[in-house]
Order: structure tokens, then sequence, then C-alpha cells
């Protein structure tokens, strides 16, 4: 745990260092200069729609306002304004993609084994054999990549917001049932579904009506919201997480207390007992 947390502060803190350089870059040898005399990488880049330039006052010069950037070519195209050889940038796309695909294929499987076992097997169909099992979670793996791929051709957002938006969404359907269900004995079955439920659903709402106006797609149009006391559809979890803690104590405090089995439970994993 402690190396995963170091590595990843490593990445957390240089990520943003690695595009402030960039962006230096740019700002001080490339806005200024002679449309003519550009530096060859932007040229390189131009030819594939990830810099375009338009002399709009026809001074010759490139203006701030003049240059458009694909977010992408921040990452692609340091090596190349550093001077390294081309082949960089290759490497820096084949790491960035191998991770995206390391990370999707974890979840995907996750995804899949979670509907297929969970809630195929065992809620509704518990006499289902192991090959039927294996057959439906491999079906659901297709259906989900599918669901995947066609919400990520939308492109809704940047990188970035959809990253905060997977946190926030699994803080708001995780985080208070784990919490509860380890130091609250009398949560129950139907309170932490609830509130997983609850949380997930308000996180959901939050998001969308904050950061769409309109999703053409879905054909929905005037959906958009100002933000509650100010927060960001990025921070929308905040919401999803004070809901499930009401509604797992609310539903659970309506509904039949645990067994002493399960009660007993909760305690042997808040407090287990080391065999010497």
């Amino acid at each position: 745990m402690f190396w995963s947390l170091l590595f990843i502060l490593a990445l957390y803190l240089t990520a943003p260092a690695y595009a402030a350089f960039v962006k230096h870059e740019i700002y001080s040898h490339l806005v200024g200069s002679p449309i003519a005399q550009l530096p060859l990488w932007v040229s390189s880049w131009g030819k594939i729609g990830m810099v375009s330039i338009e002399d709009i006052n026809g001074d010759g010069i490139v203006q701030l306002a003049e240059l458009v950037l694909n977010p992408d070519v921040i990452l692609l195209a340091t090596p190349e304004i550093a001077g390294l050889p081309y082949v960089i940038s290759g490497l820096v796309a084949a790491g960035a993609l191998a991770a995206a695909l390391s990370t999707a294929d974890g979840l995907l499987l996750t995804i899949a084994s979670a509907l297929s076992h969970d809630l195929y097997y065992k809620i509704f169909r518990p006499q289902a054999t192991t090959q039927w099992r294996l057959v439906v979670s491999k079906s659901l793996l297709l259906v989900v990549a599918v669901l995947a791929a066609t919400v990520a051709s939308q492109k809704p957002a940047t990188i970035l917001f959809m990253v905060a938006w997977a946190f926030s969404l699994a803080g708001a359907a995780l985080f208070p049932a784990l919490i509860v269900g380890v130091f609250w004995k009398r949560a129950t079955p139907a309170g932490a579904v609830s509130g997983m439920l609850v949380g997930l659903l308000l996180t959901l709402y939050y998001m969308v009506r904050v950061h769409f106006d309109s999703i053409p797609w879905l054909r929905l149009e005037g959906i958009g919201m100002e933000p509650w006391f100010g927060i960001q559809s990025t921070s929308a979890g905040v919401w999803g997480v004070a809901a499930g803690f009401a509604t797992i104590i609310v539903v659970s405090l309506l509904g039949k207390p645990p067994n002493k089995e399960t009660q007993d439970f909760v305690e042997s994993v808040r407090y287990p007992e080391i065999d010497r």
C-alpha cells in the first residue's frame, strides 16, 4: 500500500507539471512567432488536425486567440517539442493506451462477474449451471463493453471530468454502505441496497443536470441547472454520499434488525481475533 500510494503521488504531482511545462513552452516560444517560421512539430501535428493556426488579423504573427490545440497534443507532442525523436511520442501514446486497456479490462471483468454471479446467479437463477453462468458472464461482458464504448464515443467531457465523475459515482454508491456495514451492526441488507441506489442515482442526476444543458443523442433539451452551493459536477459525489448515509440509516431503522449471527460477524470484522 505504501509503495502504491508513493507512485500514485508521483504520478499526480508530475502530470500537472508536465502540462504546465508544455503550456509554458507554447506561450513563450510559439505565441508571438511569425507564422512562416513556426517549429516543425506544429506542421507535423497540424497535418492530423491536432494543431490549428488561423491568421485572423492577417499580421503574420501567431496570436493566442488564433491557436487551437487538441488537449491530447499536450501529451503527445512534448517529446518532439523537447527535441527527442518522433518515436518517443509513439511510445508515450502506446503507454497511455496500454494503461487505459489494462484498467478497462479489469473493470469490465469485474462488472460482468458481479452482474452474472451476484445478480443473475444469486438472485434470479440459483439453479443455473456453471457452463450457463459462464455464457451469461461473457455475454454481459460484451454488452457492458458496447455500452461503455457508446458513451465514450459521444465525448461528453474531457478525461479529467470523466475520471472525477467515475470516482464520484463509485464513492456515492459504495462508500456509505462499506462504512456503515462495518461500524454499525444495526444496518440491514435492504438499507445498504437502498443507500447504494439512492447515492448513485442522486449523484448521476446532479452530475448530468449541472454539466449538460442538453444531450442530443438522448434527445434531452433544457436540462441544465445551477450548482447547489457552488459544488461542480466533478464533486457530485458529496451529495450522493450524504444521501446514501441517510438512506441506509432510515431504511435500516424501519426494518427488522439483523440476526445475532450477522451482528457477530460484523463484530468479528471490526475486532478480528488473531490465532497464535
